[in-house]
C-alpha cells in the first residue's frame, strides 16, 4: 500500500480568501486550452484565426462551469435540487459534472460558431484537442481535494485517504482517470488531428475515446454514495452517461466518413453551415 501524499488542498490564503488548488488546475486548464488553440490556428485547415481565440476559451469556460454545475444538479443532485432549488447557485459547496460540462460546451460552440460565422463541425473538431489535458488536471484537483476516490482494493498501489470515513485501502482512481481520459485520450486526439480528417470525425473520436475510458475506470471508482448502482446492479450513474456518448462518437465517425472527403482548409472565420 502506498501512503497518500497529502497536501494542503489551499493553494492560497490571503485572509479570509482562500484559494483551492482544484480551481487553479481549472485555470491551468483553460490556460493550456488555450495555448494549444493559438497554436492550431496557424495550420491551414484552421477555422479560426488567432484574434478569435480569446473568445473561444471564454465561450468555452462558461460552458464548463454554467453546463458542469447544471449537469451535476440535474445527473447527480436531482432530489436536493428539488428539494432546495437554491443550490444549484451554492457552487462553492462542490459538484461538477464532466458530462454535463461537454453539454455546456458544445452548446456554447454552437453559439460561438453563429457569432463569427464559422463552420460548427470544423470548430468541434478543432476544439477536442484541446480538452483532454484540462480533464487531466481537473482529475489531479479531485486527487489533492480527495474526492471521487476509488473502490477498496488490495493492489501494492492502494491507498488510505486521510478523509475516508471508513479507512479503507483503495484504487486511486482520480490518478487512473488523469491517465487515461487525460494523457491518453490527448495524445490520441491530437495525433488522430495531425492529419486532414472528414468533418466531424476527430469529434467522434473525442467523444468515443472519452465513453470508453471513462466506463472502464468506472469500474475502479467509488459510485456516489448517495446514488450507488444502477442498471443491472452493476453499472454506476458515470457509466450510464457514457454510454449516449460512446453511441455519439460512433455515429459522427460514420457520417464522416460515409462522405469520404478529407477536410479542406476553412476560410478562417468566414464559413458557415
Amino acid at each position: 500500500m502506498l501512503p497518500y501524499p497529502e497536501i494542503d488542498p489551499v493553494a492560497i490564503s490571503l485572509g479570509p480568501v482562500s484559494v483551492h488548488w482544484y480551481g487553479l488546475t481549472y485555470l491551468a486548464g483553460l490556460a493550456f486550452a488555450w495555448w494549444l488553440a493559438v497554436r492550431r490556428t496557424s495550420q491551414p485547415w484552421s477555422p479560426l484565426q488567432r484574434d478569435q481565440v480569446d473568445d473561444l476559451i471564454f465561450y468555452a469556460a462558461l460552458g464548463v462551469v454554467l453546463g458542469g454545475r447544471l449537469g451535476y444538479s440535474l445527473f447527480y443532485g436531482g432530489d436536493r435540487l428539488l428539494e432546495d432549488p437554491t443550490w444549484i447557485l451554492r457552487v462553492w459547496q462542490g459538484g461538477m459534472s464532466f458530462h454535463g460540462g461537454f453539454l455546456g460546451v458544445v452548446f456554447a460552440m454552437y453559439l460561438f460558431a453563429r457569432k463569427r460565422h464559422i463552420a460548427y463541425g470544423a470548430l468541434l473538431d478543432f476544439i477536442a484537442p484541446l480538452v483532454p489535458l484540462g480533464l487531466a488536471l481537473g482529475r489531479i484537483g479531485n486527487f489533492i481535494g480527495q474526492e471521487l476516490w476509488g473502490r477498496a482494493a488490495d493492489v501494492p498501489w492502494a491507498m488510505v485517504f486521510p478523509r475516508d470515513p471508513l479507512q479503507l485501502a483503495r484504487h486511486p482512481s482520480q490518478l487512473y482517470q488523469f491517465a487515461l481520459e487525460g494523457m491518453v485520450l490527448f495524445l490520441l486526439v491530437l495525433w488522430f488531428s495531425s492529419r486532414p480528417r472528414p468533418t466531424l470525425a476527430v469529434s467522434g473520436v473525442f467523444s468515443l475515446g472519452y465513453g470508453c475510458l471513462r466506463f472502464v475506470v468506472e469500474f475502479f471508482r467509488e459510485p456516489d454514495a448517495h446514488i450507488g448502482f444502477q442498471a443491472l446492479g452493476w453499472m454506476t450513474r458515470g457509466q450510464i452517461l457514457c454510454l449516449p456518448m460512446i453511441a455519439l462518437g460512433i455515429y459522427l465517425i460514420y457520417i464522416a466518413y460515409r462522405g469520404g472527403n478529407s477536410s479542406q482548409p476553412h476560410s478562417k472565420g468566414k464559413s458557415k453551415t
